[in-house]
């Protein structure tokens, strides 16, 4: 039984959590509003074609990253098949537009629609299981469903003497539309659209994505996440919330898909190969698993050192293993943990979070 000494302690302690969320608050909007601003002005710099279609790429791959956040680090459920979920949102808007000429503005919503369903089925099938077994079982999924599309080889349908597979095969499904900014913009500016698009729907993952963590949602997560037995017993329910986490995660998840489809009017299999799955869980491991900024941060940074190692070619996928395992080792929280490390112990006094 509490004393009456210890209301004030309580109240102070509260108190100050109310004003560390709100510099935490404040923090976000700053750091968000600079770095909204600076990718709003970049195209008025001229970078070129190249850097546009390479900063839009970091739009889809940091928007994936976000989402994988949510299950995988702030959820903590090591699920492996994000990109098979990606992969159903490119592919709905690819089939529905190659086979029906269905706009993809008209069929995005369906495919993201359709992505959260599949990650919902997924996060059913992972209810009775815990660590590695559930890496396994994803992996597996995003295995099986990359050798069905590629053993898709019997004719659907001929276009002359073109043979073409319902999926498109190894070679992946191709004229199936865009969304039409060459047409409205012109050539020269058609990438400008996608580019904002992209930053758009980035955007908007990176705020329903912090809006989660900052939630009740969010710590029901985190709960689940450190110590399922205690959650329990709060009456946190984890069925609920697990599949809560994979529906999102997956419906936002679709979208970056959708957009990817569009911006390079392909979608194939390759998609679902180990390099890429490696190269986006490093994003997620340099940043920071289960940290607000952390997957952005990763994004940048990775994107940034694939450039710079573009010379190394195969090597690179080795020096990224590389550097997953040595931030798995040495710093766990990765680069937004060694910031907010230092935040903690040197930051609070400067937005009054002395005692």
């Amino acid at each position: 039984m509490s004393s009456p000494a210890d209301s004030p302690d309580r109240a102070a302690r509260q108190v100050q959590r109310r004003r560390l969320h709100r510099n935490e608050l404040r923090l976000d909007l700053a750091i968000g509003f600079v770095i909204m601003a600076a990718l709003i002005a970049l195209p008025l710099l001229s970078p070129g074609r190249y850097i546009l279609g390479q900063t839009t790429l970091l739009f889809i791959w940091g928007g994936v990253v976000i989402n994988w956040n949510l299950v995988f680090g702030v959820a903590g459920i090591y699920s492996l098949a994000q990109m098979a979920v990606f992969l159903v949102g490119g592919y709905t808007v690819g089939l529905l537009g190659f086979y029906w000429e269905i706009s993809l503005w008209a069929s995005a919503w369906l495919g993201a629609i359709l992505a959260g369903l599949v990650s919902v089925v997924i996060g059913a099938a992972t209810l009775r299981l815990r660590g590695p077994y559930v890496m396994l079982l994803t992996l597996a999924i995003a295995v099986m469903i990359q050798k069905l599309i590629q053993s898709d080889v019997e004719c659907f349908f001929y276009e002359g003497n073109l043979c073409y597979p319902l999926s498109g095969g190894p070679r992946g499904l191709a004229r199936f539309g865009n969304f039409g900014f060459r047409d409205w913009l012109g050539y020269k500016n058609g990438p400008l659209g996608t580019y904002y698009l992209g930053l758009l729907l980035a955007a908007i993952s990176t705020i329903f994505a912090f809006a989660i963590i900052k939630s009740p949602f969010g710590s029901a997560f985190r709960a689940l996440r450190d110590n399922q037995p205690l959650a329990a017993s709060r009456g946190i329910n984890r069925v609920k919330y697990q599949i809560l986490v994979f529906g999102l995660s997956g419906f936002f998840t679709g979208l970056m898909g959708v957009l990817y489809a569009g911006h390079f009017r392909v979608i194939g299999s390759n998609l679902l190969d180990f390099e890429l799955l490696l190269f986006l869980f490093t994003m997620l491991v340099v940043g920071g698993l289960g940290t607000r900024w952390g997957p952005i941060i990763g994004a940048i940074t990775i994107m940034v050192a694939n450039e710079l190692m573009k010379e190394f070619g195969e090597w690179r996928m080795v020096a990224f293993g590389a550097i997953t395992v040595f931030f798995m080792v040495a710093f766990r929280q990765g680069i937004v943990g060694l910031v907010d490390n230092f935040w903690q112990q040197r930051g609070r006094q400067l937005f009054g979070g002395k005692k």
